[in-house]
C-alpha cells in the first residue's frame, strides 16, 4: 500500500508539471499569435504585406529577454511555422529557442517581441537543421517596415531571414545576427505527445495541434497564401 500511494503521488507530480509545461506551449502559440496581430493591425509601421506573402516561414519569439550574465546575453522560446508545401495554408508549428550575445540597447533591461520572415526554402532548411547561427550559417538582416518599404526589397530577398523586433511600442527592422537557434525538444513533445522532427512537422503531414490554431489563424488573416514551392526530394 505505501509503495502503492508513493506511485501515485509521484505519478501525480510528474502529471502536474507535464500540465504547467504544456500550458507553458500554449501561451507561448497563443501569444505569438497575438504578436502577429497587434504587429499587422498598424500597416504603415508593420511588417510590409508583400514581404509577408513572399515568406515561406514565419517565426515569433514573444517576450525574448536580456540576461544579466556579467558579459551580457539573451534568451527566448519562440515558434516557427511554414506554408504547407512552402506556398499553402501555414501548418503545424516547430517549437524553438533562441539566444545569444545581448542585441544592444533596443532591448534595454526588458522583454522585446521578434518576428522572423524565411524568405525562401533554403533559409528554412538552414533554420531548422539544429544550432543555427544567424548570420554564419543563414544569412540574415533587419526587414524594412510600413507600406513604402517594398522599393528597397529587391536586395533584401537575397537574404534567407529578415528580422524584426518590438519593444516598447516601437516596431523596426533589427538584424539577430549571432543568435542561435535550436531545437526546443520539450514543448514539441507537449504539443505533439511524442518526439518529432523539425522536418516531420514543418514538411511532413503533421496536423496542426489546437493550441496552434489561434497563430495559424493570425497568419491567414494577414497572408492566407504566397510563398514559394518547397522543392521535392
Amino acid at each position: 500500500m505505501r509503495y502503492l500511494a508513493t506511485s501515485l503521488i509521484l505519478a501525480m507530480t510528474l502529471g502536474a508539471a507535464y500540465g504547467a509545461e504544456g500550458g507553458k506551449t500554449a501561451e507561448r502559440l497563443q501569444k505569438s499569435a497575438d504578436v502577429i496581430d497587434a504587429i499587422m493591425k498598424t500597416p504603415e509601421q508593420g511588417i510590409p504585406s508583400d514581404l509577408l506573402n513572399k515568406a515561406v516561414c514565419v517565426a515569433v519569439v514573444p517576450s525574448y529577454k536580456k540576461l544579466a550574465l556579467g558579459i551580457g546575453g539573451s534568451a527566448g522560446k519562440g515558434a516557427l511555422v511554414c506554408r504547407r508545401g512552402g506556398n499553402g495554408a501555414w501548418g503545424a508549428p516547430w517549437m524553438f529557442e533562441m539566444g545569444g550575445p545581448s542585441i544592444g540597447l533596443q532591448i534595454g533591461g526588458q522583454s522585446t517581441d521578434f518576428v522572423l520572415l524565411v524568405m525562401n526554402p533554403e533559409g528554412a532548411e538552414k533554420f531548422v537543421k539544429g544550432h543555427t547561427k544567424l548570420g554564419a550559417d543563414a544569412s540574415v538582416a533587419g526587414g524594412p517596415v510600413g507600406r513604402t518599404a517594398g522599393a528597397s526589397t529587391g536586395v533584401l530577398l537575397q537574404t534567407e531571414i529578415l528580422t524584426y523586433s518590438r519593444s516598447r511600442g516601437a516596431f523596426a527592422g533589427l538584424s539577430l545576427e549571432g543568435q542561435v537557434i535550436k531545437n526546443d525538444g520539450g514543448a514539441n513533445k507537449d504539443i505533439y505527445s511524442r518526439e518529432l522532427s523539425a522536418h516531420d512537422i514543418l514538411f511532413g503531414n503533421t496536423g496542426t495541434p489546437a493550441a496552434a490554431r489561434p497563430l495559424d489563424a493570425a497568419l491567414a488573416k494577414y497572408s492566407p497564401r504566397g510563398g514559394q514551392r518547397f522543392p521535392k526530394k
